[in-house]
C-alpha cells in the first residue's frame, strides 16, 4: 500500500496525473523534457527565438522541497528565449507556451544543471517548474532605411533628414519628455559604426539638454512618437576634426537611422 501512494504522489510531482488520479495532458519531448499547460489561452502571443520573455516561476525538486521563486520576490524574470541565457529546459519549454498560459515543466538533469552541485540542487537533479508566460517582447525589426523617392529637409545648421514615417503627429517631442530611441549609426561609406536596433533596450535620453552630438539635439525636438527617419550630420555636428578614435574618421559625416519608439 506504501508503495502504491508513493507511485502516486511522484507521479502528481510529475505532472502525470492530478489530485484526483486523472491523467493530465503531459508532453514528452525528444529531447526528454515533460511538460503539461495548466492553463491555456489560444490567443496568446506565440513567442520566437530571439524574442524577450517575461515569466513567473517556481522550482521544486522531486521530493516538492522549493529551491527558488520569482513570485517569493514578487518580481518576473526576463530572458532571451534561444540565447542560451537559461537551462535549455527552459529555452525548450516557453517555447511551447504562449502569453498568458502556466505550465508545469518536468526538466532532466540534462537539461537543467547536470552534474553540477549548486546546494539546493544536487547533482544530477531532476526539477520541476511551475512557470508563467506574462509577456513576450518581440525586437524592433530593422533593415536600413531608404530614402527613395522621399524629400530631404535641409535645415540652416547644415542638418538634413528624410522622414521615413512621420509616426503620430499629435504626439510631438516635447522639452521635458524623455524619448525612447532605436538607431544605427553609419558612415558614408555604409559602415555601421554603432546602433541598438534588435536590442530590447532603447536609449533613453531627455528630447531637451541631452549630453549628445549636436545633430542629435537638433533632431530629436523635430521628431513625433513612432516617428523613423533618416539623419544626414556634418561633421561640425558630430566629431569634428577629431572624430572618435578607432570609430569614426575626423570630418566624418554621419548618417543614422533612429526610431522614435516612444516619449515618456
Amino acid at each position: 500500500m506504501k508503495k502504491t501512494i508513493n507511485l502516486l504522489l511522484l507521479m502528481m510531482a510529475f505532472g502525470l496525473i492530478n489530485a484526483e488520479g486523472v491523467k493530465n495532458d503531459t508532453v514528452t519531448t525528444k529531447t526528454g523534457l515533460r511538460y503539461v499547460i495548466t492553463k491555456k489561452n489560444p490567443k496568446g502571443i506565440v513567442p520566437a527565438a530571439g524574442d524577450q520573455i517575461e515569466a513567473h516561476y517556481t522550482g521544486t525538486l522531486t521530493n516538492g522541497k522549493k529551491f527558488d521563486s520569482s513570485k517569493d520576490r514578487n518580481q518576473t524574470f526576463s530572458f532571451t528565449l534561444g540565447a542560451q541565457q537559461v537551462i535549455p529546459g527552459w529555452d525548450e519549454g516557453f517555447s511551447y507556451l504562449k502569453t498568458g498560459e502556466t505550465a508545469t515543466l518536468i526538466i532532466p538533469s540534462g537539461l537543467g544543471y547536470g552534474s553540477q552541485d549548486l546546494g539546493d540542487i544536487p547533482p544530477n537533479s531532476t526539477l520541476i517548474f511551475e512557470v508563467e508566460l506574462v509577456n513576450v517582447k518581440k525586437p524592433v525589426a530593422y533593415t536600413a532605411y531608404s530614402g527613395k523617392g522621399k524629400d530631404t529637409v535641409k535645415l540652416k545648421s547644415g542638418l538634413k533628414y528624410i522622414v521615413i514615417s512621420p509616426g503620430d503627429k499629435n504626439n510631438k517631442a516635447k522639452e521635458g519628455q524623455t524619448a525612447m530611441i532605436y538607431y544605427a549609426g553609419y558612415l558614408e561609406n555604409g559602415v555601421k559604426f554603432d546602433g541598438n536596433f534588435g536590442t530590447f533596450e532603447p536609449f533613453k535620453l531627455p528630447v531637451v539638454g541631452a549630453g549628445v552630438i549636436g545633430g542629435w539635439i537638433e533632431i530629436l525636438p523635430l521628431m513625433n512618437k513612432g516617428m523613423k527617419v533618416r539623419v544626414i550630420i556634418p561633421a561640425y555636428l558630430a566629431y569634428g576634426e577629431k572624430g572618435y578614435p578607432g570609430v569614426i574618421p575626423p570630418n566624418a559625416t554621419l548618417i543614422f537611422d533612429m526610431y522614435l519608439e516612444d516619449l515618456l
